[in-house]
């Protein structure tokens, strides 16, 4: 029976599913249908996908830890001895000591502030929301780079604040806003490595804005953490910045090689978030043996610089290999290697002619990335050898040859 209690007959449509019919024709038609593929094999250089192997450049897992022996080793006992559930929320009954030492152990390794804590989420996307609908309301306001990712954009709208968005590391721009705003809370939102340029947030001169405007400076440190710093402990650490002004939102689903995210700040903060953040208080804890898991990863990423020394000796290799080429490579240092097509056919088209010789490098279209800049986001990471680096790039120099 329909809702309206009259009998459903066979073939009828409903207006919502014509109408989406209709949507999903238009992004197809417009080159913009995304699929997923399947692996069958754990992360790594190379990859079991719709049951072939290739060379993967379309992870995160920048330093190789998403199959590390070690991890797969802790997560294994943690299972054994701690089960596989937390059952609850921290707040209830499923913050575990597992929990409890990685908390700990982070907030000692990113140090935003002196005396920072730190507190863990199920996803960057649910640490994101919670920061900013928990720090700002009706009568504050939020200050986000026009780059930034969707978390931090959709938790500025959640958050009820005047939401406002400034050109990429336009710093003009944001003081301009800033001299004007008459908001009681003043957020500048940024990614610390923007996700599909691969390019750095200029984090000294926001700071230095923060200082002049007291402001609160929430970065998202998702593509930094585990990378950048002397010992991976991420951007701020890049910089040489600490200040009580710092929220700092990492994830560990990406560097770190396993799940979840967590924001290290002042104590005051992490308590704020603690007794009001609705997507940390809602939400069930995520499997002690996660944190288990990232524990080992810590230890490696703070102890393994090897690591990072071969990560930035490729990228330093692919982008000598890719002079000249056709299409522009973004001017990126870090391991996101963004090489703008154009066109939204044309990109899909270059990826799936990589696809044809081995290399996964997916294409990126709008809306993800603005109209006219459709691209391949290369991901290079430490699990990757040098040869086949030199492999993609010589699939690439082809294919632009022959374009």
């Amino acid at each position: 029976m329909s809702v309206t209690g009259r009998p459903e007959r066979e073939g009828d449509t409903t207006s919502l599913i014509a109408a989406l019919e209709v949507e999903l024709a238009e992004r197809r038609s417009a080159g913009l249908w995304r699929q997923r593929r399947v692996l069958s094999s754990p992360q790594g250089a190379r990859v079991v996908v719709d049951g072939r192997e290739l060379v993967a450049f379309a992870s995160n897992d920048y330093l190789g830890l998403a199959n590390d022996p070690a991890i797969v080793v802790a997560a294994a006992a943690a299972a054994r001895s701690c089960g596989v559930g937390a059952g609850a929320s921290h707040l209830l009954s499923g913050h575990h000591a597992q929990h409890d030492a990685l908390e700990r152990e982070l907030a000692a390794f990113v140090q935003p502030c002196p005396g920072a804590r730190a507190l863990l989420f199920s996803t960057g996307y649910l640490a994101n929301l919670g920061i900013l609908t928990a720090l700002a309301g009706r009568k504050d306001a939020v200050f986000a780079d026009r780059l930034d990712h969707a978390c931090l954009n959709d938790g500025a709208l959640l958050s009820r604040a005047a939401f406002h968005r400034y050109r990429h590391g336009d710093l003009d721009d944001l003081a301009r806003q800033l001299a004007t705003t008459t908001a009681r809370r003043r957020l500048i939102a940024t990614d610390t490595v923007f996700s599909m340029d691969g390019d750095l947030a200029p984090l000294p001169a926001l700071l230095e804005l923060a200082d002049r405007f007291d402001a609160t400076l929430v970065i998202d440190d998702a593509h930094g953490f585990g990378v950048l710093g002397e010992r991976g402990q991420g951007t701020l650490a890049h910089f040489g910045l600490q200040s009580e002004r710092v929220v700092c939102m990492g994830t560990l689903g990406k560097a770190a090689g396993v799940a979840g995210a967590f924001v290290a700040a002042h104590p005051a903060v992490i308590e704020t978030l603690l007794q009001t953040a609705r997507p940390y208080v809602f939400t069930t804890a995520s499997p002690p043996l996660l944190a288990a898991a990232l524990r080992a990863a810590l230890a490696i990423i703070g102890g393994e610089p090897g690591r990072r020394r071969h990560l930035f000796a490729l990228i330093d290799l692919f982008r000598d290999r890719m002079r000249g080429l056709r299409w522009p490579l973004l001017p990126s240092p870090t391991a996101i290697q963004p090489l703008v097509v154009g066109d939204n056919d044309a990109a899909v088209a270059l990826s799936a002619a990589l696809l044809e010789r081995g290399f996964w490098a997916p294409a990126i279209r709008p809306p993800t990335v603005p109209a006219g800049t459709a691209r391949l986001r290369i991901t290079l990471t430490a699990a990757h050898t040098a040869a086949e680096v030199e492999a993609l790039c010589a699939a690439l120099r082809e294919l632009a040859g022959a374009a």
